[in-house]
């Protein structure tokens, strides 16, 4: 059980390294569905390894300067400060609700990754200040929702990102650094009541380290932004329907 936990994450973890998600989205039903408990494991893990990957991502994509340090800043204020809420309040929720939740937001991601796969690079950004709040509002957001169900918000964040003007992988780099600080912080919401195997922390940790630093790697020098998109917009269509499939019946 650990080793293929293990491997699945080192999976997830390289793909979603190249979006500068961090890979909450499938951290999260994987971790379900081998069995583990929702908000004791499976939340605060998935933020933990969540925001472990987006760090990491942040070498390779911070060396190919694709990361708006200065821009992120305030959305990354925003999203620290509001996740640890959502982790606060998660035990309070329903299981059924949080998954319903949970299944809704990857249904929405995916539809709108799909959307915007032929869509054109955005040729210019909008001005600072409008970057700024818009993004800070957004992103506060993000990071209570992500805070609740166990992922960073990147999913929020990075079709806003290329909505107010950043091209596909300064979008993912600047969305690894925002979702750095909402999952790391949102991972402290869940402290007080969460139960973690060691061993199963050690494991997917390791599996997280070595699969963002290939996974960022490649999406800053090689991989074209619209492989990923479809990559990524169908898998997430895929666990939406296996997660929704025995809630709705």
């Amino acid at each position: 059980m650990l080793w293929v936990t293990a491997l699945l994450i080192l999976l997830v973890s390289a793909v979603f390294a190249m979006l500068g998600l961090g890979g909450g989205m499938l951290y999260v039903p994987i971790f379900h569905w081998l069995g583990f408990g929702l908000k004791d494991v499976v939340i605060p893990l998935g933020l933990l390894l969540n925001g472990l990957n987006t760090l990491i991502a942040l070498i390779p994509f911070g060396r190919k300067h694709l990361v708006d340090w200065k821009g992120g800043l305030p959305m990354a204020i925003s999203a620290l400060i509001l996740a640890p809420i959502g982790g606060m309040v998660a035990p309070y929720v329903p299981n059924r609700l949080l998954l319903i939740l949970f299944s809704v937001m990857v249904l929405i991601a995916a539809v709108r990754t799909l959307w915007a796969v032929n869509r054109p690079e955005p040729d210019e950004m909008l001005p600072f200040v409008r970057r700024a709040v818009i993004g800070a509002v957004v992103a506060g957001l993000a990071g209570l929702i992500g805070g609740m169900i166990g992922i960073g918000g990147g999913f929020i964040i990075s079709p806003l990102l290329m909505w107010i003007g950043y091209r596909t992988k300064q979008a993912a780099a600047t969305t690894a650094y925002i979702v750095t600080f909402s999952s790391f912080s949102g991972f402290l919401g869940h402290v007080s009541h969460m139960a973690i195997n060691p061993w199963l922390m050690v494991a997917t940790v390791t599996s997280v380290v070595v699969a963002s630093l290939l996974g960022s790697a490649f999406m800053a020098n090689r991989a074209k932004p619209k492989w990923v998109k479809w990559f990524y917009g169908i898998l997430l269509f895929l666990v939406a329907g296996k997660m929704l499939w025995p809630i709705i019946l």
